[in-house]
C-alpha cells in the first residue's frame, strides 16, 4: 500500500495544468461501444479508474492504443461478450456505465454490482428505470442482467437527477427507434461532454446543458475525434489549496465556466480567482474571512445537482474553512456518509462540531498539526492533503490508491509546486 509523506507549512506557488475530466473521460469510453469505428479521445487523464474502464472495454473485445499520453484510439468491431468481468466492477462505480451502450448493441448486458467510494448509499434504482422505460427487462440477483430485443424511445422523468442514470439512459436512447424526452436529467459538465461526443458520432441530442435533453435515436454511429474537458473538481482541489496554504496559483487548461458554483462558495470563505482564457489565477493575500449572510447570519455552503455546489467539493472545502477565520455551516445533502472524515481533521485540531451525518459546524482559522492518516475515498483524501499541506510538522498519509483513482500524477505536481511531499510504497 502507497503513503505519502509530507510536510506542511509551506505555500504552494507556480503553475500546473488541469488534467481532464475523469467522470467525463469514463462515459466517454463506454460511448465508444455504441461504434465499430475508429474512436480517439484526448485529454484523457492518467488514472486508475480510466485504466479500469479501458481494461473493461478490451474484455469486451475492444482494441486500445495509446500514441501518446492522455491519448487513446478506441475500436470495438464486434462485442465478444455482454458480460462485465467482475474483478474490474468491482473497482469502480462507473462499470455501471456499460449497461446502456451494451443494450444498445447486442440488446443484452450482464454486469455485477459496481464498486467505487463507500460514501453512503448510491441508488442505481434510476438506471433500471430509464432502461425499463426504453424497453429493457432487468433481472436482479448476484449480477444485474438487461435484456431488450428493440430499444424505443419514451418520455422519461427520471426520479432523481442522477449523473450516471442520466448518462446511461442517453446511451441506449441515441440508438433507440424514435424519440426519447429526459426530464430531471442530470447536466453536469462530464454530462455534457458526454452529449456533445455523441452528437459528434452523428447523434441528435437537443437541450445539451439543461436538464430535459430531447434525443432522436438514429440507426448507426460513427468514429470521431474528442477531447475531453478540464476536470473542475481537479480545479477547485487545487484552488483549495493554494488558498489554505497562503500560496499564489495559475492553473491552465481549465474551463472558468464550469466554476462559477465554487466560486459563488469560496466567496463565502473570503477567497476569490481570477481568470484570462483557460488560466485560473488564485492570488495569495486572499482575506481568508466569513462573510456573513445579511444581519450577520452565519452562511451555509451546501451541495445540490448541476448547478449547484458540486458535492464531490464538500470535503476539500470544509478543510479549507479550518483555515478562515469566522464560522461556517457546511451541509452535504447528497450522501451521509461524506462527512466521516472530519474526525480526522478534529483531531489535527480543527475546531468542528459534527452535527450529524450531513451537517458540520467549522470555525477557524485553527492550528492544524501533523498526523497519520488513512484516506477513505478520492475527494476525502484529496482533503487530507490538504489538511496535512497546511499543518504543521510531519504526516503521513496511508492508502493514497483512493486519491491516485482520480487525481493524475499528483505527487510530482506538487512538489513541482514546492510541497515537501514524498511518495513511498
Amino acid at each position: 500500500m502507497s503513503e505519502y509523506l509530507i510536510e506542511g507549512g509551506v505555500p504552494l506557488n507556480g503553475t500546473v495544468r488541469a488534467s481532464g475530466n475523469k467522470n467525463a473521460a469514463l462515459p466517454c469510453i463506454a460511448a465508444a461501444l455504441l461504434t465499430d469505428e475508429p474512436v480517439v479521445l484526448r485529454n484523457i487523464p492518467e488514472i486508475e479508474d480510466v485504466q479500469v474502464m479501458l481494461e473493461v472495454y478490451a474484455a469486451l473485445g475492444g482494441e486500445v492504443e495509446k500514441p501518446e499520453p492522455n491519448v487513446r484510439c478506441l475500436r470495438l468491431g464486434n462485442i465478444k461478450s455482454s458480460e462485465i468481468p467482475l474483478e474490474q466492477a468491482k473497482k469502480i462505480r462507473a462499470s455501471i456505465l456499460f449497461a446502456g451502450p451494451l443494450l444498445a448493441r447486442t440488446g443484452k448486458a450482464v454486469l455485477p454490482p459496481p464498486g467505487g467510494d463507500v460514501i453512503g448509499r448510491r441508488r442505481l434504482d434510476t438506471h433500471f428505470l430509464a432502461l425499463t422505460e426504453l424497453g429493457a427487462k432487468v433481472k436482479t440477483g448476484s449480477a444485474f442482467t438487461f435484456s431488450a430485443r428493440k430499444l424505443n424511445g419514451a418520455d422519461i422523468f427520471l426520479d432523481e437527477a442522477s449523473v450516471t442514470g442520466t448518462e446511461n439512459a442517453v446511451m441506449a436512447a441515441v440508438l433507440a427507434r424514435g424519440t426519447t424526452i429526459l426530464t430531471n436529467a442530470a447536466s453536469e459538465p462530464h454530462v455534457q461532454d458526454l452529449c456533445r461526443m455523441l452528437v459528434s458520432m452523428g447523434a441528435c441530442i437537443e437541450g445539451i446543458g439543461s436538464n430535459i435533453l430531447t434525443i432522436s435515436g438514429v440507426s448507426k454511429l460513427y468514429g470521431c475525434e474528442f477531447e475531453i474537458g478540464a476536470d473542475f473538481m481537479e480545479v477547485g482541489s487545487f484552488i483549495g489549496l493554494a488558498a489554505a496554504t497562503g500560496g499564489d496559483l495559475h492553473i491552465e487548461g481549465a474551463r472558468p465556466q464550469d466554476m462559477r458554483p465554487a466560486k459563488i462558495a469560496f466567496g463565502k470563505l473570503g477567497i476569490t480567482w481570477a481568470h484570462e482564457g483557460t488560466v485560473i489565477h488564485v492570488p495569495k493575500g486572499q482575506s481568508m474571512e466569513v462573510n456573513c449572510d445579511l444581519g450577520g447570519m452565519i452562511p451555509k455552503i451546501d451541495d445540490a445537482p448541476w448547478p449547484g455546489f458540486p458535492p464531490d467539493l464538500t470535503s476539500i472545502i470544509t478543510v479549507v474553512a479550518t483555515q478562515v477565520k469566522g464560522t461556517v455551516l457546511i451541509h452535504e445533502k447528497m450522501f451521509e456518509s461524506r462527512m466521516f472524515f472530519v474526525d480526522k481533521l478534529i483531531a489535527m485540531g480543527a475546531r468542528i462540531v459534527l452535527c450529524d451525518p450531513h451537517r458540520a459546524v467549522v470555525s477557524g482559522p485553527a492550528k492544524l498539526h501533523g498526523s497519520e492518516l488513512i484516506s477513505p475515498d478520492v475527494r476525502a483524501g484529496m482533503a487530507m492533503i490538504i489538511a496535512a499541506m497546511c499543518a504543521e510538522g510531519k504526516s503521513v498519509i496511508r492508502n493514497v490508491y483512493q486519491v491516485e483513482r482520480g487525481y493524475e500524477h499528483l505527487d510530482g505536481r506538487l512538489a513541482a509546486l514546492g510541497a515537501r511531499i514524498v511518495r513511498k510504497e
